[in-house]
């Protein structure tokens, strides 16, 4: 089939992990050390355009209407793609965010997701869920489970063949919601690539990390089906204070949490001393997640606003999976 002028758009969205993976078994491959479960967010997705041009000397790409200079990491990716489908013209990529990138809101797996899907279609590739998650896997780890909507799991594996994320729960039966409050949209400092590196190598907690977090992820595998929403907070809250005091106990120390990161928490803590349930997680970056049911929702806002603009704060059902445009 030809190609030229045969672009293709798709959608993905962001996945927040309830119990998260940190720190690689293979760098080049993407195998954690740990299997993962996350939530699907409908408010933050990517949306990519891709089409191979008989013309391009290069990939080329561009996001949020800028020209990407050091596009080193899309062209590995597109180097995948093209040996998958053995093709050998260049493409280019067009790309939305409608997500901080960056920032710890999962930019890199919606956007990873969204270039799997758009790049092997355009490509001629018709893949299934499954060889779409572990190609998206060479591009972010966490973009191997932005394939699904709703509830999806990381099988860690052991390899490029088995290593690739399943759906758990879509449509999500849970009353379950995530307000994110966007504290910092730059780019952070140390990359979650970086952290975690120092982190297996330098942490004297990462063994017991990876015995926790297979055992955090049973138990939120379990509440899942039972549709216990306690469980399920309480664990996603401790899994992700547990990964951030890996930062703090790898050599040198670094840290994702800012002033106004610990302010959210206490504003959390406060909510639930008053008897609303909510739980906080978050992942490499400042900003700060919270997991709630609906009717909390208005009370969250409320307390949440005492010390927060509104255009900060953004609240989020569970999401759907990939969609060609």
């Amino acid at each position: 089939m030809s190609l030229d002028n045969n672009p293709i758009t798709a959608r993905a969205h962001t996945n927040i992990a309830l119990v998260k993976y940190w720190g690689k078994k293979d760098e080049k491959l993407i195998i954690p050390n740990n299997s993962s479960i996350s939530l699907t967010l409908d408010e933050f997705y990517t949306e990519t355009t891709v089409n191979f041009d008989d013309n391009l000397h290069q990939d080329t790409m561009y996001l949020d209407n800028k020209k990407v200079d050091s596009i080193k990491s899309i062209t590995n990716f597109m180097d995948i793609v093209r040996n998958l489908s053995n093709i050998n013209k260049f493409a280019k990529i067009i790309s939305y965010n409608h997500v901080p990138t960056s920032a710890g809101l999962a930019s890199s797996a919606s956007g990873f997701a969204a270039l799997a899907a758009a790049a092997s279609k355009a490509a001629g590739l018709n893949l299934n869920n499954t060889d779409l998650s572990k190609l998206a896997r060479r591009g972010s780890g966490s973009a191997t489970r932005s394939i699904y909507g709703g509830f999806a799991e990381w099988k860690k594996g052991t390899n490029d063949k088995n290593s690739y994320a399943v759906s758990i729960q879509n449509p999500v039966k849970m009353d379950i919601n995530m307000i994110a409050i966007i504290l910092d949209n730059q780019p952070k400092k140390i990359s979650s690539r970086k952290g975690m590196k120092i982190s297996v190598n330098t942490s004297p907690y990462y063994t017991a990390w990876e015995k926790q977090t297979t055992k955090d992820l049973e138990t939120v595998k379990d509440a899942i089906y039972n549709n216990d929403f306690t469980a399920l907070g309480k664990t996603a809250e401790l899994n992700s204070m547990r990964m951030h005091s890996l930062t703090l106990s790898s050599d040198p120390s670094y840290l994702y949490l800012n002033k106004d990161s610990l302010l959210v928490i206490n504003h959390i803590k406060a909510l639930r001393d008053k008897g609303i349930e909510c739980y906080y997680t978050m992942d490499a970056g400042p900003n700060v997640k919270i997991i709630c049911q609906s009717k909390n929702i208005k009370k969250i806002k409320s307390e949440l606003l005492q010390s927060f603009d509104e255009e900060k704060i953004k609240i989020s059902k569970p999401g759907e999976g990939i969609k060609y445009l």
